[in-house]
């Protein structure tokens, strides 16, 4: 069967912001709306060598990108909403903006987690959202439908699931469209080795996980695909969503 590619999504004029840019998905995503002509991107993050870094390699496949770094922990609230602030005001609007950071944690049965630990954890999924009617301008001033994509942590996709979900109902009145994508287990990066070397629970779990993607296990560049996908105008009427990209684990 012959499979006949779609023309890649123009995101001319289109400023995104992307949280946990400099590695792994972020970056991949960040290297995706450049390529798809996005006139500003923003990549946040904790290391500013590793920044510098994500920079140069997209500068080096276009070295007229207009793609910036800021330093910041987004597992600190405070941080995000200076860094999302500095970045909204430089860009002069935001029209997409994708979650793609790792908290400090490994995968645990839900009643397992300590209090804290589910703190830290949706603290880190929901620290970057541009939260007070003052971001709200800058969200809303879209030519298409404003994006909001979260990538969550396995084992709490549901928890993130349930917040995506409430916060899609309340933001569509503005324009504003909240979509959540679910990969279980990413290769090629970090938080995939620090498990492959796990002996734990988690290692044991994702060791299931690995026989049951019978498509293939997902790669960054697979919910690059699916995120700008989201953020498109091929997505306009599509909110609120839990969408699996995971070579068929969910199913299994």
């Amino acid at each position: 069967m012959n499979i006949i590619e779609s023309t890649p999504t123009d995101f001319s004029g289109v400023c995104v912001l992307i949280a946990g840019g400099t590695s792994g998905v972020g970056l991949s995503s960040a290297s995706s709306f450049v390529r798809a002509g996005a006139a500003h991107v923003t990549v946040l993050g904790r290391n500013e060598e590793r920044g510098a870094s994500a920079l140069e390699q997209i500068m080096r496949k276009d070295p007229e990108a207009r793609v910036d770094f800021i330093s910041a922990d987004t597992n600190d609230p405070g941080q995000a909403m200076e860094a999302v602030e500095r970045a909204a005001t430089a860009m002069g609007r935001l029209d997409v903006l994708v979650n793609s950071t790792v908290s400090p944690y490994k995968p645990t049965l839900f009643v397992d987690l300590a209090p804290e630990e589910l703190v830290t954890v949706l603290i880190s999924q929901a620290a970057v959202l541009p939260a007070g009617k003052e971001f709200l301008p800058p969200l809303t001033g879209s030519s298409i439908a404003t994006a909001i994509v979260f990538v969550p942590l396995a084992f709490l996709s549901g928890v993130t699931g349930a917040f995506s979900k409430t916060l899609a109902l309340e933001v569509k009145r503005y324009g504003i469209r909240v979509n959540i994508i679910t990969p279980s287990l990413i290769v090629n990066t970090g938080s995939y080795d620090r498990v492959m070397e796990d002996s734990s629970f988690s290692k044991k779990i994702f060791d299931r996980i690995v026989s049951a993607a019978h498509l293939g296990l997902t790669e960054p560049e697979d919910l690059a695909d699916a995120i700008l996908f989201l953020a498109s105008h091929h997505a306009k009427r599509i909110t609120g969503q839990v969408i699996s990209v995971n070579g068929g684990i969910s199913i299994a």
